[in-house]
């Protein structure tokens, strides 16, 4: 075990994870449906928001990421990021209609200028949480875990993005979220929380020892995983990481759509009650699926999830009853997180040591640009034509339906074919012997 305190050490891990994904809770899910009820976005506004943000952590990460690896230093990132991160939060508490038209008077439509801002600052705000979260945070994480206790560590760091979402969910749950000051005291309280959590890192994060990167030249280092000679070295991490791509856009297909698939579509008002059980129980198991990765590796414990995930989205396709909307929704979260963790897991595991940094750059790639870009495209694509129905001020809104997660299964399942070949070329080649 690299962690010589565990206590410390889960105990920063739970906090900054929890906190991370909270904030990314609320710009995944929640800005969709703030511009969706305060401005009438479509889903193509949705689906350019979710791709600017993509590329704008895949270039914060691969950026940072080096940089951390360069000067041998995590913290700083971490804990000024995570400030930094709170702060670009509360700055969206001024993007509000009556405060936008009194700046831009003269605009033709103050809606379409609310939208357009929050995209760019959804990027601002992304830079600086991919900075401390992405690409530093992660790297710690690979740096301070090894083969026996990574597992664990990234099932706890895989079932913070369900928690997170039980705790914006169950926390804001009173709050009428057609309403200007709702939007303002949710922004108001997670950026300060943000904050707070940041400027705790400085008493809570232990600096691992690295080896400061013997090649000076930054932007090589930023280049360093696209080097024909490091992908080469290291084919597997590559492998994985496309896979990992695949499994994200099956994710992101449905993903930005899935509060406005309860509420508007399947009018679940009371839909946090309905989901906070499924979203315990998908916590709880992929937290034991992490412990199980440990054990069995990858190749045993991918295809159970997948299949999960796949069963949960055949029940979201075919029904619309709470109970079994519930169940579908449990297996889904369970297969999502728990595909999660292990991908997440078998990257580390292939990750060389002292290049963790560099490497982080490479998994946001696969885990949020590709799906951020493709996904949400697809989901627009399939709604392109969906119902739509008249808004109080006469407005109208497109209605999400259940086709997102028919497209999502048909990529899922390309997966699986994907990850079987994989496997027969690498027991043919002997590399796989260990089941990773």
């Amino acid at each position: 075990m690299k962690t010589k305190n565990r206590t410390k050490f889960f105990l920063t891990l739970v906090i900054f994870s929890l906190t991370g994904q909270i904030a990314w809770v609320v710009e995944n899910m929640y800005f969709n449906v703030f511009i969706y009820k305060m401005f009438g976005a479509s889903a193509a506004d949705i689906s350019a928001m979710v791709a600017a943000s993509a590329v704008a952590a895949t270039l914060t990460t691969l950026l940072i990421g080096a940089l951390s690896d360069k000067l041998g230093k995590r913290k700083v990132f971490i804990c000024g990021g995570y400030i930094l991160w709170g702060i670009s939060i509360l700055s969206f508490c001024f993007i509000r209609e009556d405060f936008i038209g009194a700046i831009f008077p003269a605009a033709a439509s103050v809606s379409a200028v609310c939208v357009t801002l929050v995209i760019i600052m959804d990027c601002v705000m992304t830079f600086f949480g991919s900075s401390a979260n992405d690409a530093c945070f992660n790297a710690w994480l690979t740096d301070v875990t090894d083969d026996t206790n990574r597992g664990a560590a990234e099932g706890i760091n895989s079932m913070m993005p369900l928690v997170a979402i039980l705790a914006v969910f169950g926390g804001f749950m009173s709050f009428d979220l057609g309403k200007s000051e709702s939007w303002t005291a949710i922004f108001a309280i997670i950026g300060a929380a943000v904050i707070v959590i940041g400027v705790a890192g400085f008493f809570l994060i232990t600096e691992p020892k690295l080896e400061i990167s013997q090649n000076k030249n930054y932007f090589a280092n930023i280049f360093y995983g696209f080097r024909p000679s490091v992908v080469r070295e290291n084919k597997k991490l590559y492998v994985y990481l496309l896979a990992f791509a695949v499994f994200g856009v099956s994710i992101q297909i449905f993903m930005p759509y899935l509060i406005l698939y309860y509420t508007v579509s399947l009018r679940m008002d009371n839909y946090v009650f309905i989901m906070a059980p499924a979203i315990i129980l998908a916590a709880v198991f992929t937290a034991f699926w992490g412990r199980v990765y440990d054990k069995v590796k990858f190749k045993k414990s991918v295809f159970p999830a997948l299949m999960l995930l796949m069963l949960g989205y055949v029940l979201l396709y075919f029904f619309r009853g709470t109970v079994l909307v519930f169940i579908g929704s449990l297996m889904m979260m369970c297969g999502y997180l728990a595909g999660a963790a292990v991908f997440g897991a078998v990257i580390r595991d292939n990750t060389p040591e002292n290049r963790a940094g560099m490497f982080q750059g490479l998994r946001i790639v696969g885990q949020v640009l590709l799906p951020g870009i493709i996904g949400p495209a697809i989901g627009a694509k399939i709604l392109e034509n969906a119902e739509k129905i008249i808004n109080d001020d006469g407005t109208a809104s497109f209605v999400p339906n259940q086709n997102i997660f028919l497209a999502s299964l048909a990529v899922a399942a390309a997966l699986c074919v994907f990850l079987l070949v994989v496997f027969k070329l690498m027991e043919s080649k002997g590399e796989n012997k260990n089941g990773k």
